[in-house]
């Protein structure tokens, strides 16, 4: 075959979505406080762009009435400010120059918080320690999760002490000698130490030994529970009670005695030393009660209320005096003002159109609760409001309600359904919540199996399979009845 080079003609059609097409998206993804400061950015930067001010209409009242007043003689020292001059000069503020005070601008500086690790320093700082032993505990400490586990073992922990001396040893054009290395018993003892400081259970290398280290920290070594954990911990996680009352000549019912002091211990026992901030939730939306009737709210107080600028319309409207550069820098400023204004009231629209929709369809579920949440799609709600699924989706990420029944996100109210008896459709989430509540009033003694809580569910209508009860218990984080079971 011989290659060659030709032209040919042709049409096609391409999508070429508008750069503002993007922003708009963007715009109806982003939650409150993103949005916020969003908002407070296109102020700086888009002079068209003014605040509209909750006292502004008080304000053109005094406006009005000064006008009627007698005019007071100009002083040079009340000269009013050149727009135009500011708008050609880079938007600078106004005034004469001179007089502009020069005032000193501060970074925000991040507050340092303290974490686990600062907490265990500082109490190995107390103890009297030898610069060689402060080393290897300050590498122990280092390799402490958050979760407070040992996440390197001792061995790893003592060869990387020992690279370290021998890479420093070599950089210092020396040899180390082998009795200056780090040895496995010093690893251990300074472990063994590492587990005695606050919080109990510190340090440790798997689950097991984290309760041990718990239990003694509280003397316990001598009772049920530290003897359960110690010799048959399988046994205790699969809750065979049975075969460790055989094995202990201990009742069943002391057994799970002891289980349950076993289970008030803290399986990760660093995290309450964690440096994770707080997340506060501030809810986009808010549905009350009012006259029987539900009501739906923006909750934008707080959102930067936009206008155009007075004054830079002002400016613009004579366009006699603007050509080139300075009038396309008009003409761009002043449509993407206009665009804003426009894409954040629409906003506002389509967030209030999804959300009505919602207290409608869910109605039941804030007059009753969660096991009367009915199915809902993206693709349902979209094609009520007339809207593409994709633009649902984007108004419900991330973003929260404030209701009758909690602050709640947009994505609770979405799930998939079930088929009842009488044709209608019932929400999983609303399946759980049932299931959830059939496993809190069971008899402890006779819990519930799947397949009895299929039996139930099916005499209320709801069809449901074995397996998809015990992936819903699975979610819930709900044991099989075999390890609920008391005696």
């Amino acid at each position: 075959m011989r290659s060659s080079l030709s032209q040919s003609t042709q049409m096609r059609q391409d999508l070429k979505i508008n750069p503002r097409l993007y922003q708009a998206m963007d715009l109806l993804y982003m939650p409150l406080l993103d949005l916020q400061q969003h908002l407070k950015q296109e102020l700086l930067n888009n002079p068209f762009l003014d605040l509209v001010e909750d006292d502004e209409e008080e304000e053109d009242e005094t406006e009005d009435a000064a006008e009627t007043a007698v005019e007071e003689p100009q002083t040079p020292e009340k000269d009013e400010i050149d727009w135009e001059e500011i708008l050609l000069d880079g938007f600078d503020t106004g005034g004469h120059r001179e007089e502009r005070e020069e005032r000193e601008h501060f970074e925000p500086i991040t507050v340092g918080t303290r974490d686990l690790g600062d907490h265990l320093r500082d109490q190995v700082a107390l103890l009297e320690l030898t610069p060689r032993q402060a080393l290897i505990a300050d590498e122990f400490i280092g390799n402490v999760n958050d979760d407070g586990y040992l996440a390197a073992s001792v061995s790893e922990i003592v060869v990387a002490l020992n690279d370290m001396a021998r890479s420093a040893a070599e950089a210092a054009g020396r040899e180390i000698a082998e009795s200056m290395l780090y040895t496995q018993a010093e690893g251990e003892e300074m472990l063994a130490i590492v587990q005695t400081l606050d919080p109990p259970g510190i340090a440790a290398r798997d689950l097991k030994e984290c309760l041990l280290l718990q239990l003694r920290e509280a003397g316990l070594q001598q009772s049920v529970p530290y003897r359960l954990v110690r010799d048959c911990f399988d046994e205790l996680i699969n809750h065979r009670w049975s075969e460790i009352s055989k094995r202990f000549g201990i009742s069943a019912t002391d057994v799970q005695a002891a289980a349950d002091e076993i289970a008030k211990l803290d399986p990760k026992p660093g995290l309450r030393y964690s440096a994770r901030s707080d997340n506060y939730i501030i809810p986009d939306l808010v549905v009350d009660k009012i006259d029987e009737q539900y009501h739906v709210f923006l909750n934008d107080a707080n959102l930067p209320r936009l206008k155009l600028s007075k004054a830079y319309q002002d400016i613009a409207r004579d366009k006699k005096k603007f050509d080139g550069e300075n009038k396309e820098f008009i003409s761009s400023k002043l449509n993407s003002a206009n665009w804003m204004i426009q894409a954040i009231e629409q906003r506002r629209q389509t967030m209030l159109k999804v959300m009505n929709y919602i207290v409608e369809r869910q109605r039941e579920f804030f007059e009753k609760g969660v096991q009367f949440l009915k199915p809902l799609t993206l693709r349902e709600v979209a094609e009520v409001i007339n809207m593409h699924e994709s633009t649902v989706s984007r108004v419900t990420n991330e973003k929260y309600v404030q209701t009758p029944r909690g602050v709640l996100p947009l994505k609770f109210f979405f799930s998939s359904g079930l088929a009842t008896a009488d044709g209608e459709d019932v929400s999983a989430r609303g399946i759980k919540a049932q299931l959830q509540k059939l496993v809190e009033d069971e008899d402890p003694k006779r819990p519930l199996t799947d397949q009895a809580i299929v039996n139930i569910l099916r005499e209320s209508g709801v069809q449901i399979a074995r397996r998809t009860v015990a992936k819903y218990r699975d979610q819930l984080g709900v044991l099989p009845a075999r390890m609920r079971k008391r005696v």
